[in-house]
């Protein structure tokens, strides 16, 4: 196949233009067939706004075609494609268990049920359609706070209530980012998603994406449990592992089930679990993350700073986005996070008493608003002693403090009021995009100094980049506390804890940092036990319900 990189193509173009600039480039008349590898914007000179594409082309005789045309933007190329490993040798007398159903713990069942493992996956939340439902009805204050089946936790995990966001800076050598993004695809995402520069599937087209991956689970006789909240883990033995589980359907009920091979993808909220694993020994460490605020302007406004004043760009261009970075005056990094263009701020708390925001787009991107977290690094230094959970004690510290400052709603505050340290009354000329209660109030009592002073020196630096950016009326909302686990689950070269068969994975356990690295970390945990163990027979153990 023939790679040709650096295809120049006008605003609307059409797949005319992308077979023209193939002939020219290889200087032929005909091809078998091509396909885009990768296509961005390049908006650097508003004026001559255009995408720049990679193709992949078919063609008979291609090594001639190459010695003819002497272009360092075309070259033969071989896939990467990912390869299934061995069946391993030893025999699996419990099938495998993973508990969570987030990115990581549905790409290690998906692959484990495809290979005939027939995994048992254990969801503390509800099924995506009554999740949703649940999520929806403590946004609009129809009941309280569900500790079990929230934005954090319920199917499809964290990133089931996002931006659907799948870029990554991991490297695919191995093949399985290319395999994740083909999954996706085959589960119902938009093949767009396999070659554009930032792909995203939006919340909207998630909730489809993540069902039907449950029930191809189902279908290779794997099975999804939901509302079953693994309260204790004890390692019998090196081999074998004995979870106890509380059914939360009503009358709630427990029981025991074990296991040769359990997945962690418990996901970076899952504060009492890791608890629950830190009395239990498993070994664990300090982490660093980043904490700060989510900041709100209009699309609009955000549209015509990266593309200029184009009346037509509104329907031929994505919603534009943004990524910037800055290092403040007190020696942080301060940066933008998690940008959702055209997206909402969204109450994502998990934990009564206690207020966190997320952004989240639907696929469209057309809400009025585009947000992002604006956030400092925090490390062990700043923690409260050296406990391994004491980052996750961190977090629970500052979120408290934001329900105190919104009353149990999210606190939000204009931009210019947060850098006067005076509580905000209404709002500017820019309204909040929030999904749930909201209140206006005085943030700066949500954080430490120094992740005030850095985020304030940050907009302000950001706004030379983008003018506008430090408006006053820029709606502030706290807290961005959960861009990543504070915490790592040790695993050995095995990718095992200590020696036992229980496996840490994706990004709760510290080894993954959005939806894309977490399948990654999944189908590597997957690789492990594959490797490990052999096809379990009809008659392994497990209760079956």
């Amino acid at each position: 196949m023939i790679r040709i990189n650096n295809i120049k193509l006008k605003i609307g173009y059409k797949n005319e233009d992308i077979e023209q600039a193939i002939r020219k480039s290889l200087r032929i008349n005909s091809f078998l067939s091509y396909k885009m590898a990768k296509l961005s914007i390049d908006s650097r000179k508003k004026d001559q706004i255009h995408y720049v594409a990679s193709v992949d082309v078919s063609c008979d005789q291609e090594e001639k075609i190459l010695k003819k045309v002497h272009n360092n933007n075309i070259m033969l190329i071989k896939g990467t494609d990912f390869k299934i490993p061995e069946h391993g040798s030893m025999p699996m007398q419990y099938r495998p268990v993973i508990i969570g159903s987030g990115p990581a713990g549905l790409f290690a069942g998906l692959f484990l049920a495809r290979e005939g493992y027939r995994p048992i996956i254990l969801e503390r939340g509800m099924a995506v359609d009554e999740r949703t439902a649940c999520v929806n009805g403590y946004w609009k204050k129809e009941h309280p706070l569900n500790p079990n089946c929230n934005v954090q936790f319920g199917e499809g995990g964290a990133g089931t209530f996002s931006d659907g966001k799948l870029n990554t800076v991991i490297k695919d050598k191995s093949g399985r980012r290319t395999a994740v993004l083909k999954t996706f695809v085959e589960f119902g995402a938009d093949p767009s998603i396999l070659y554009v520069n930032k792909p995203h599937i939006g919340t909207d087209v998630l909730l489809t994406v993540v069902k039907n991956i449950r029930n191809e689970i189902i279908r290779l006789g794997g099975e999804v449990r939901f509302e079953q909240l693994v309260t204790d883990i004890e390692v019998i033995n090196p081999e074998t592992t004995l979870l106890h589980i509380k059914k939360l359907l009503k009358p709630e009920e427990t029981y025991e089930l074990k296991s040769n091979a359990v997945i962690l993808a418990i996901g970076h909220s899952a504060r009492d679990t890791f608890e629950m694993l830190y009395k239990r020994g498993i070994p664990m460490e300090q982490k660093p993350f980043a904490m700060g605020l989510r900041i709100e302007h209009p699309r609009t406004f955000i549209n015509e700073a990266q593309y200029g004043y184009h009346p037509d760009y509104e329907d031929l261009l994505p919603t534009a986005d943004y990524k910037l970075v800055h290092q403040a005056a007190n020696g942080r990094a301060v940066y933008s996070f998690c940008m959702c263009p055209g997206g909402y701020v969204v109450n994502a708390s998990s934990e009564s008493g206690r207020i966190c925001v997320n952004g989240m787009s639907y696929s469209d991107r057309k809400a009025d608003n585009s947000n992002s977290a604006i956030v400092v690094n925090v490390t062990p230094e700043d923690y409260p002693g050296d406990h391994p959970l004491a980052g996750m004690y961190f977090q629970r510290e500052l979120e408290e403090k934001a329900y105190q400052a919104g009353k149990g709603a999210v606190p939000v505050q204009r931009f210019g009021d947060f850098r006067m340290n005076r509580m905000s009354e209404i709002a500017g000329k820019i309204k909040p995009c929030i999904k749930g209660a909201y209140t206006f109030s005085n943030l700066n009592c949500c954080l430490p100094e120094y992740i005030r002073d850095a985020i304030i020196d940050g907009v302000l630096s950001f706004d030379r980049v983008i003018s506008g950016f430090a408006d006053d009326d820029a709606i502030l909302s706290g807290v961005e506390a959960r861009t990543s686990s504070p915490i790592k689950i040790l695993r050995d070269a095995d990718l095992t804890s200590a020696h036992t068969c229980i496996y840490p994975c994706g990004e709760g356990a510290g080894y993954a940092g959005g939806i894309t690295s977490a399948a990654v970390d999944g189908i590597k945990v997957f690789e492990a036990v594959m490797s490990k163990f052999m096809i379990p027979d009809a008659s392994t153990g497990n209760q079956r319900m």
